[in-house]
């Protein structure tokens, strides 16, 4: 007799107490209960099931004489497999089973789903439950053992497909006897070699475990014995998974024996919510008046290890049972004093069946007119009649929760995960450390709170089960050639990329506005990077173009204050105006290049630095063609007198002038520059700048200039020898050489350069090309001006031309 399972009689039980007692629960009448064994074995199962049914003097199908045992439902079994072998029979003649144990959704719906009832949870949540645990703890290396019978193989079968897609590897699988296949000491031999490799895997240290109770029997038998070193050795651990149907227990003959292997256990266990005054009940239980239950005595005996004067055990056991010895002293892997999730399921079993029943008499009360104060006749009841209450039932039992079925003949429940903290005497305690509830909400059907799991005693941290070494962040997991996916190799993360935790399958790359640490374990925040008023390059160009502005406006105050001398009417002293003015504004537009770009900085800079310099550049042009004018039209009967003057300059730089501003507009119109943030030109840096919008037109109005300079270049040469003591020409040709070449340079060098580098090329160039005309065009007029006074007269000009 397996003690602990007593319980379960123990809950049958106290159910029954319980509604007979209950005057709202079938009243006037008295509920019982027949008890068999199924001795885990089809042969003597089929002969109880036929004893159940059929007893007369043999063994007839459909045939009954002698005492009624008025059946209506039957609760069993425990395991899969003779749970359904009852079903074969049961399904026949249409009688109610309320099975126990947790099955697997599939194996119940087919030819036994007319009248299978199940009081636990689909086992297919359990499998769900145990991936979210696997790789809740990052286990992806795995021991898998499973019972050798046809439960073990639809476990596998669904299983493995799930381990697989969630990239979790089986080290092994191990198929364990049924219960009911006794060995031979040979076989036991063989079984012992055949689970040693598994046991000696150091990479795999969990360990998932399918089976029933005595399947960890059988499997706690052969480590005992051929792994005594395993059991006496704390060093080496495993984190045992085992599933709902098995419950950890011991039997009188290896209570002695040493399970410390399974210290730290993981469970799933079927929920459990103890009723009021189960333990009281088991209590009040004294072998001494129990002479109703013909096991009492079997399981006092076995659990205290004595034996009663008129026992037959006396013989074999020296203690003598006194009936005074306490239940909760008890190890709990021999009995628990409060009720298991099995215990829980029969108790549910008996109400669901009961509230059944009075939901049918009910219904003869309501429509068959039958007197509420008359007795339910309990012989006149068919099985088959139950179905129909059973598959609607829905009632709130003396714990407080709802039960119900769903249209797969399933109570809804959830599985509560238990830890196991045994101590040295096999005693242990079970702490419920998450669930798996599939009626929770999404992202909350699977929780777990590591901080009170307790692990074997040879870890020291949350164990690892991964068939390779653990990556540090830095590395990314490689697979072993020839190997399974799950085995891996730790290789440094790709230039650009990092991972920041222990185990990663891929490294990743870090989020725009960071870049990857050297150590490559995290990222760091890029700095945002522009050609600033504070730093030294920013500070040398704004000085640069403060102080040619500041040359250009003093230029300009000479010129207006020597107004009405002759080099500065030479050339058409408005278009000097005009350029020494524009090009002010070309020095100060640079500085729109400075600091932080904005929105209208932005808008500004190319627009401004374009049509300020194309009025310059127009300006030159004028001033080349007014000297090439007026040389012609010295010559007699010329026609080009009539174009001597202002009117020519100024139509020349006007329109040359509002072309580009025409194109300006067009840019603005279409797509302007807005500032923008770069952050991939630079590894360490994001690059605040401002974007062209039309690359096309920002390149047009470059170009614009560029022609404007080609036709003043031109022209000049062609004007450099003319006769003119104020031949502006020479010193044109020289500006438009000059600015032709930095704006040449400016192109490329623009293109290969990136940041604040890419604004200090253009700043340069502005400034370059802008000195350029100022220097060739003005400083030699300026010498004259303020050092050479007697050239500035109209008798030096009238002498040297003739």
């Amino acid at each position: 007799m397996v003690t602990k399972f007593y319980q379960h009689i123990l809950a049958l039980a106290f159910a029954i107490s319980e509604i007979n007692e209950n005057p709202k629960i079938l009243p006037n009448v008295t509920l019982g209960f027949h008890i068999y064994d199924s001795y885990y074995q089809e042969k003597m199962f089929y002969r109880t099931m036929l004893d159940l049914l059929f007893k007369s003097h043999r063994f007839v199908p459909n045939y009954t004489c002698g005492t009624q045992k008025n059946l209506v439902a039957i609760i069993g079994a425990l395991g899969s497999d003779i749970s359904f072998h009852m079903a074969d029979i049961l399904v026949l003649y249409k009688i109610p089973q309320l099975a126990y144990g947790s099955f697997a959704l599939e194996e119940g719906r087919t030819k036994h789903a007319s009248s299978f009832y199940r009081m636990v949870p689909s086992e297919s949540q359990q499998y769900m439950g145990i991936i979210h645990l696997l790789q809740h703890f990052g286990w992806t290396w795995i021991g898998l053992f499973a019972v050798d019978d046809d439960s073990g193989d639809h476990f596998l079968q669904a299983l493995e497909p799930l381990l697989s897609q969630n990239r979790i590897c089986p080290a092994f699988i191990q198929r364990i006897p049924n219960q009911g296949n006794f060995l031979s000491f040979d076989e036991l031999i063989d079984m012992g070699w055949s689970i040693n490799t598994p046991f000696m895997e150091s990479k795999a240290r969990a360990f998932v475990t399918y089976g029933e109770t005595m399947t960890i029997m059988w499997l706690t038998t052969v480590v005992a014995l051929f792994f005594r070193e395993y059991n006496e050795d704390t060093s080496v651990g495993k984190v045992w998974i085992m599933t709902a149907q098995i419950d950890f227990s011991v039997t009188s003959m290896i209570r002695t024996w040493n399970f410390q292997l399974f210290h730290g256990a993981i469970s799933f266990a079927i929920h459990s919510n103890e009723p009021n005054g189960f333990q009281t009940y088991i209590q009040n239980k004294n072998p001494n008046s129990a002479d109703e239950d013909g096991f009492f005595k079997v399981f006092w005996e076995q659990a205290f290890e004595c034996s009663f004067s008129n026992s037959m055990s006396s013989e074999i056991l020296n203690a003598t049972c006194t009936g005074d010895e306490k239940p909760e002293s008890l190890p709990r892997s021999v009995f628990e004093m409060g009720m298991t999730g099995h215990s829980y399921s029969v108790y549910n079993a008996v109400y669901a069946i009961a509230h059944a029943l009075h939901a049918m008499y009910s219904s003869w009360v309501k429509y068959r007119a039958v007197m509420v104060s008359e007795r339910l006749d309990l012989h006149s009841v068919q099985p088959w009649q139950l179905h129909s209450f059973l598959q609607r039932i829905s009632f709130n039992n003396s714990a407080g929760e709802k039960m119900f079925f769903d249209d797969h003949g399933e109570l809804m429940a959830r599985f509560d995960i238990m830890n196991m903290d045994l101590f040295p005497n096999n005693s242990f305690i079970k702490m419920k450390v998450g669930m798996m509830d599939p009626g929770a909400g999404e992202g909350k059907q699977f929780t777990i709170n590591d901080n009170i799991i307790v692990w074997h005693r040879s870890f020291k941290q949350v164990p690892i089960s991964v068939c390779g070494d653990s990556c540090p962040p830095g590395y990314q997991k490689k697979k072993k050639e020839g190997e399974k996916f799950c085995c891996y190799d730790c290789a440094p993360c790709p230039e650009g990329k990092i991972s920041d935790q222990m185990d990663m399958d891929e490294c990743f790359k870090c989020p725009d506005d960071q870049y990857p640490k050297q150590s490559r374990d995290r990222c760091i925040s890029k700095l945002m990077t522009f050609l600033s008023f504070e730093e030294s390059l920013g500070i040398s160009l704004g000085s640069v173009s403060v102080l040619l502005s500041l040359i250009t406006t003093f230029v300009l105050r000479l010129f207006i204050k020597h107004r009405d001398t002759p080099i500065v009417k030479a050339n058409n002293r408005d278009i000097s105006y005009i350029l020494l003015v524009s090009l002010l504004l070309c020095f100060l537009c640079s500085l729109l290049f400075l600091g932080r770009p904005t929105k209208v900085t932005c808008i500004l800079r190319q627009t401004t630095f374009g049509i300020v310099f194309s009025v310059a550049v127009s300006c030159v042009l004028a001033k080349t063609i007014t000297v090439v004018v007026a040389f012609m039209a010295t010559k007699p009967g010329s026609s080009m007198r009539k174009w001597v003057g202002k009117r020519l300059a100024n139509s020349i730089v006007l329109s040359s002038s509002l072309i580009q501003a025409g194109i300006c507009v067009v840019w603005l119109a279409i797509s302007p520059p807005f500032p923008d943030l770069d952050m991939y030109s630079q590894a360490v840096e994001i690059i605040v700048e401002c974007n062209e919008g039309s690359v096309l037109m920002f390149y047009l109005v470059l170009g614009y200039m560029g022609l404007l300079a080609i036709i003043s270049f031109n022209v000049a040469f062609l004007a450099r020898k003319l006769p003119d003591t104020f031949n502006e020409a020479k010193f044109i040709t020289f500006s438009m050489l000059m600015f032709s070449s930095v704006w040449m340079s400016f192109v490329p060098t623009y293109l290969s350069t990136k940041g604040k580098y890419m604004v200090a090329v253009e700043i340069f160039s502005i400034l370059a090309s802008g000195a350029g005309l100022l220097g060739c065009i003005f400083v030699p007029k300026c010498y004259i001006i303020l050092l050479k006074p007697k050239l500035n007269i109209k008798e030096q000009l009238a002498r040297r031309y003739n």
